[in-house]
C-alpha cells in the first residue's frame, strides 16, 4: 500500500472514530459528498483540503502522519476465522476482554479460576492474533490500533447479541447510575442522520472515559456497558391493524 493510502487510510479511521461523516467533510470542503468519496477512492486530496479534514478532528497533518506510522502492523479487527476461534474458547474471550479493559496478570489471576500456567497459554494465543505483545515476567502490553472494532454482524457480535444482550436488558434500571431510555417519533431523514451523529459521539465519548479511568485502579472502576440502537422502525403489533395499501 502506497503511503498516500495509508494516510487516508488511518484519516478515515479517525474520523470513523470521532463519528464523523462524509456528509460533514462535503460540507466542510463545499462538495457533493460523492465527490468526497471520490477524492478518498482515487487518492486525490489536496494537502489543504488535508489540512482542512484534520482541522475538524483537531489534528495536525503531522499528527495524522505519525498516527499512520504507528498504525502499521497494528490490527484493527480480526478475521472471521480468528473471532470464531475466540467465540469458541470461553476463557479466551473472557482475558481479551479484561485486558481491553486494561486489567494486568495478577488481577486476572487473582478474579477468575484461572491458574498461571493457563493463564500464561491463553496470553500466548492472544500474542499470536497480535492482540497483545507478551513481555518477561507475565507482562504484556495491548498493541491493535486505538480503533479496533469486533466485525459487523461477526462471530463476536452475534455472540453478544444471542447471550449477553437479553441479560444487559433484564433489569429494571432504577438505579441512579442506570437508565433505560425509550421514545420514538416520525423522522426525516436529514434528522434521523442527525440522531445518528449524536450517538456516534456519545459512543467515542464512552470510549474515551474508558481510556482515561484506565490508570485508575481496578478497586475504583466497575464493569458498565452502554447499548445504543437506533433506526427506523414500526411496531408490527400496531402494524396489523393497518388499512390495507
Amino acid at each position: 500500500m502506497s503511503q498516500v493510502a495509508e494516510l487516508l487510510q488511518a484519516l478515515k479511521r479517525e474520523l470513523r472514530a470521532k463519528g464523523i461523516t462524509y456528509r460533514e467533510v462535503a460540507e466542510l470542503l463545499d462538495l457533493s459528498e460523492n465527490s468526497v468519496k471520490r477524492l478518498f477512492a482515487e487518492r486525490s486530496f489536496s494537502i489543504a483540503r488535508l489540512e482542512k479534514v484534520c482541522d475538524l478532528i483537531d489534528l495536525e497533518l503531522s499528527d495524522l502522519v505519525q498516527i499512520m506510522v504507528e498504525g502499521r502492523e497494528r490490527i484493527t479487527m480480526l478475521t472471521e476465522d480468528q473471532e470464531r476461534e475466540m467465540v469458541g474458547n470461553t476463557k479466551l474471550l473472557l482475558v481479551a476482554i479484561c485486558i481491553f479493559n486494561h486489567w494486568q496478570f495478577e488481577q486476572i489471576l487473582a478474579d477468575y479460576r484461572f491458574t498461571e500456567t493457563e493463564l500464561t497459554q491463553l496470553l500466548a494465543k492472544l500474542d499470536r492474533l497480535r492482540i497483545i505483545e507478551l513481555l518477561p515476567l507475565n507482562r504484556f502490553k495491548l498493541v491493535v490500533d486505538k480503533n479496533f472494532t469486533w466485525r459487523t454482524n461477526g462471530p463476536i457480535q452475534r455472540f453478544f447479541q444471542k447471550y449477553a444482550q437479553p441479560e444487559f436488558l433484564d433489569a429494571k434500571f432504577l438505579r441512579e447510575d442506570e437508565a433505560l431510555i425509550f421514545t420514538n417519533g416520525y423522522l426525516s431523514e436529514n434528522s434521523r442522520l442527525t440522531m445518528l451523529r449524536q450517538l456516534k459521539r456519545v459512543s467515542v465519548e464512552f470510549n474515551r472515559l474508558h481510556e482515561e479511568d484506565g490508570s485508575l485502579p481496578l478497586s475504583q472502576r466497575q464493569g458498565t456497558s452502554l447499548m445504543l440502537a437506533f433506526r427506523p422502525w414500526d411496531f408490527s403489533v400496531f402494524n396489523k391493524l393497518k388499512r390495507d395499501g
